[in-house]
């Protein structure tokens, strides 16, 4: 299984969901991203047969070393983004939509040049 954007996604969301929360389930992700019980399920039990999560015997989902360090970076790149448009003037609302949009296409090179050029401008401001 590749890592698309649409795993990165999962990913991310249980990434998310873990820390507001004990234990994460398939509904929680159904309920956070909108998707059917089988999608997930089936995507679910794709990443589990690629070492990026886990699921125990209670159906609680955690997060692989490997899905860990995907999730941790395309959250990063997500707040880093958000962020540095919200501070260039973008709305908040608008700001959240476009991060989610190209947090999975820029290059390593390019998100590092933007985001130490955000820390940058957030230090003047």
């Amino acid at each position: 299984m590749a890592i698309t954007e649409a795993v990165e996604n999962y990913l991310e969301t249980i990434l998310i969901l873990s820390k507001a929360q004990p234990d994460v389930h398939a509904i929680d992700i159904c309920s956070y991203l909108g998707y059917s019980r089988p999608t997930v399920s089936i995507i679910l039990k794709k990443m589990k047969d690629e070492n990026l999560v886990e699921v125990n015997s209670d159906n609680h989902i955690t997060l692989t070393e490997t899905g860990r360090d995907i999730a941790e970076r395309i959250y990063d790149r997500h707040n880093t983004l958000s962020a540095f448009f919200m501070l260039l003037g973008v709305k908040k609302d608008q700001a959240l939509e476009d991060a989610c949009k190209i947090e999975h296409d820029l290059s390593d090179e390019t998100y590092l040049l933007l985001k130490k050029h955000y820390h940058e401008l957030a230090e003047k401001s």
